[in-house]
């Protein structure tokens, strides 16, 4: 079964499916594909993408930065949202992983709007230069590295930059008082620092697992 936005009944989530563009042909390939994989659970699901695609479309970003990249469903959301001139710098450690992105990518059409760098992501974003900008950022990576992965892009957002949060409602388990597992502790404190930060706007999605979308404050 694909991934779906949390909290949705069999028959609400069929609804959304049934009332939200289609993957392409592509795309399911490669939902196929990744859900055929024990990991595949890590997926977004195809609502959350198609979101992506729209939300990218509208902002127009000339520079996007995906923190975990898995098998490349979220950045080839984004990159079909994205202009002529926009580009995707997607950070991940995974060959095996990002292989499977990589085939999809170029099915689509998209590679050359993406670049993938195999590394920690968190030293790929602090040897990006001090004046790079950074129009619209996703961060899917190890829970525990969201907060340092959230100051490094925040402090190279552009002044209308969005950043995108996965993950943040755990399937639940943020509001478990008895779930006390390093990921979902790490998430609390996460939710809650951005929360308490006057730097930011933001607002707590039900998509997925919960998207976290996040501004510069006004």
């Amino acid at each position: 079964m694909s991934p779906r936005t949390i909290g949705l009944s069999d028959a609400l989530n069929q609804y959304v499916v049934e009332h939200t563009t289609t993957p392409d042909t592509v795309q399911q390939q490669l939902i196929d594909t990744t859900q055929a994989m024990s990991s595949g659970g890590m997926q977004i699901s195809a609502d959350q993408g198609e979101f992506f695609t729209i939300l990218t479309s509208l902002l127009q970003p000339s520079f996007v930065v995906e923190v975990g990249t898995f098998t490349g469903y979220s950045a080839l959301a984004i990159a079909k949202g994205l202009g002529p001139s926009g580009r995707l710098l997607c950070c991940d450690v995974s060959e095996e992983w990002t292989s499977i992105a990589r085939r999809h990518w170029e099915e689509a059409g998209v590679a050359d709007r993406i670049e993938l760098r195999i590394a920690p992501a968190i030293d790929t974003l602090r040897a990006l230069p001090t004046d790079t900008v950074i129009d619209l950022a996703f961060i899917d990576a190890d829970k525990a590295g969201y907060r340092d992965y959230y100051e490094e892009i925040l402090s190279r957002l552009a002044p209308n930059g969005v950043i995108l949060v996965d993950n943040t409602l755990w399937s639940g388990a943020v509001v478990d008082d008895a779930d006390t597992s390093t990921d979902t502790v790490a998430l609390r404190e996460f939710n809650d620092h951005v929360a308490t930060d006057a730097r930011v706007r933001q607002v707590m999605l039900p998509v997925g697992d919960g998207v976290t979308m996040i501004r510069r404050a006004l």
